[in-house]
Protein backbone atom coordinates (compact mmCIF):
# COMPACT_ATOMS: atom_id res chain seq x y z
CA UNK A 1 0.00 0.00 0.00
CA UNK A 2 1.49 3.45 -0.53
CA UNK A 3 0.33 6.07 1.69
CA UNK A 4 1.20 9.52 1.06
CA UNK A 5 0.38 12.65 2.32
CA UNK A 6 -3.09 15.19 0.99
CA UNK A 7 -0.44 17.66 -0.12
CA UNK A 8 1.86 15.60 -1.93
CA UNK A 9 -1.13 14.01 -3.63
CA UNK A 10 -2.23 17.32 -4.09
CA UNK A 11 1.21 18.29 -6.23
CA UNK A 12 1.04 15.48 -7.74
CA UNK A 13 -2.37 16.04 -9.83
CA UNK A 14 -1.83 19.52 -10.05
CA UNK A 15 1.56 19.08 -11.92
CA UNK A 16 -0.37 16.81 -14.51
CA UNK A 17 -3.27 19.18 -14.72
CA UNK A 18 -0.96 21.83 -15.46
CA UNK A 19 1.49 20.11 -18.07
CA UNK A 20 -1.88 18.83 -19.64
CA UNK A 21 -1.73 17.74 -22.91
CA UNK A 22 1.65 16.39 -22.57
CA UNK A 23 2.63 14.00 -19.98
CA UNK A 24 3.76 15.73 -16.77
CA UNK A 25 6.41 13.39 -14.76
CA UNK A 26 8.39 13.60 -11.47
CA UNK A 27 9.83 11.73 -8.65
CA UNK A 28 8.97 11.62 -4.85
CA UNK A 29 12.16 11.49 -2.39
CA UNK A 30 12.30 10.13 1.09
CA UNK A 31 15.01 9.10 3.25
CA UNK A 32 16.45 5.64 2.18
CA UNK A 33 14.82 2.59 3.34
CA UNK A 34 12.11 4.56 5.29
CA UNK A 35 9.21 4.21 2.25
CA UNK A 36 7.81 7.60 3.04
CA UNK A 37 7.67 9.78 0.34
CA UNK A 38 8.38 13.27 1.24
CA UNK A 39 10.63 15.97 -0.95
CA UNK A 40 8.21 16.62 -4.24
CA UNK A 41 10.53 16.64 -7.68
CA UNK A 42 8.69 18.04 -10.81
CA UNK A 43 10.73 16.90 -13.86
CA UNK A 44 10.75 18.16 -16.82
CA UNK A 45 8.89 15.86 -19.53
CA UNK A 46 12.07 15.62 -22.41
CA UNK A 47 9.97 14.39 -24.50
CA UNK A 48 7.13 17.19 -24.57
CA UNK A 49 4.47 14.42 -25.64
CA UNK A 50 1.01 13.76 -24.89
CA UNK A 51 1.64 9.89 -25.41
CA UNK A 52 5.37 9.60 -23.90
CA UNK A 53 7.40 10.58 -21.38
CA UNK A 54 11.09 10.73 -20.59
CA UNK A 55 13.68 12.26 -18.17
CA UNK A 56 16.47 14.43 -19.25
CA UNK A 57 18.89 11.64 -18.57
CA UNK A 58 21.19 15.08 -17.34
CA UNK A 59 18.01 16.45 -15.08
CA UNK A 60 18.25 12.46 -13.80
CA UNK A 61 21.47 12.28 -13.10
CA UNK A 62 21.42 15.35 -10.69
CA UNK A 63 18.99 14.45 -9.05
CA UNK A 64 20.30 10.87 -7.93
CA UNK A 65 23.31 12.39 -7.46
CA UNK A 66 21.35 14.86 -5.09
CA UNK A 67 19.50 12.08 -3.27
CA UNK A 68 22.78 10.24 -3.02
CA UNK A 69 24.46 13.09 -0.86
CA UNK A 70 20.57 12.97 0.90
CA UNK A 71 20.34 9.92 1.84
CA UNK A 72 17.60 9.40 -0.29
CA UNK A 73 15.99 7.51 -2.94
CA UNK A 74 12.93 7.53 -5.16
CA UNK A 75 10.05 6.48 -3.12
CA UNK A 76 7.67 7.60 -5.77
CA UNK A 77 7.98 8.26 -9.40
CA UNK A 78 4.91 9.71 -11.17
CA UNK A 79 3.58 10.38 -14.71
CA UNK A 80 0.48 11.36 -16.56
CA UNK A 81 -1.53 10.18 -19.02
CA UNK A 82 -3.62 12.42 -20.82
CA UNK A 83 -5.35 10.21 -23.32
CA UNK A 84 -5.64 6.54 -21.62
CA UNK A 85 -6.78 4.93 -18.06
CA UNK A 86 -4.12 5.41 -15.52
CA UNK A 87 -3.01 2.03 -16.33
CA UNK A 88 1.05 1.37 -17.02
CA UNK A 89 1.47 0.71 -20.52
CA UNK A 90 3.60 -1.68 -22.53
CA UNK A 91 6.04 1.09 -21.83
CA UNK A 92 5.61 2.19 -18.89
CA UNK A 93 6.30 -1.83 -17.61
CA UNK A 94 9.80 -1.74 -19.64
CA UNK A 95 11.22 1.11 -18.61
CA UNK A 96 10.42 0.43 -14.74
CA UNK A 97 13.82 0.02 -12.93
CA UNK A 98 13.21 0.96 -9.49
CA UNK A 99 11.77 -2.17 -7.65
CA UNK A 100 11.48 -0.46 -4.47
CA UNK A 101 9.39 2.43 -6.42
CA UNK A 102 5.78 2.73 -6.07
CA UNK A 103 4.82 4.19 -9.63
CA UNK A 104 1.76 6.41 -9.69
CA UNK A 105 0.15 7.18 -12.56
CA UNK A 106 -2.53 10.12 -12.91
CA UNK A 107 -4.97 9.81 -16.03
CA UNK A 108 -5.94 13.80 -17.01
CA UNK A 109 -8.22 11.91 -19.29
CA UNK A 110 -12.19 11.15 -18.75
CA UNK A 111 -11.95 7.28 -19.45
CA UNK A 112 -14.65 5.01 -18.96
CA UNK A 113 -16.93 7.81 -17.16
CA UNK A 114 -14.62 6.89 -14.09
CA UNK A 115 -13.98 11.65 -13.70
CA UNK A 116 -11.96 14.20 -14.59
CA UNK A 117 -8.67 12.05 -13.46
CA UNK A 118 -7.68 9.00 -12.42
CA UNK A 119 -4.95 8.24 -9.39
CA UNK A 120 -3.73 5.17 -9.07
CA UNK A 121 -0.34 3.28 -7.91
CA UNK A 122 1.56 0.03 -8.89
CA UNK A 123 4.51 -2.06 -7.74
CA UNK A 124 6.14 -2.85 -10.89
CA UNK A 125 8.83 -5.68 -10.79
CA UNK A 126 10.55 -7.80 -13.22
CA UNK A 127 7.82 -7.01 -15.96
CA UNK A 128 5.12 -7.45 -13.68
CA UNK A 129 2.47 -4.96 -12.52
CA UNK A 130 0.42 -5.33 -9.00
CA UNK A 131 -1.91 -2.23 -8.43
CA UNK A 132 -1.90 -1.35 -4.75
CA UNK A 133 -4.12 0.42 -2.23
CA UNK A 134 -3.23 4.59 -1.67
CA UNK A 135 -4.23 5.98 1.69
CA UNK A 136 -3.89 9.23 1.58
CA UNK A 137 -3.26 10.81 5.41
CA UNK A 138 -2.89 14.58 6.25
CA UNK A 139 0.60 13.40 8.07
CA UNK A 140 2.87 10.71 8.88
Amino acid sequence: MLTITQELWDRIVAHAREDHPDEACGVIAGPVGSGRPERFIPMLNAARSPTFYEFDSGDLLKLYREMDDRDEEPVIIYHSHTGTEAYPSRTDINLASEPGAHYVLVSTADTEDAGPFQFRSYRIVDGEVTEEEVAVVEAY
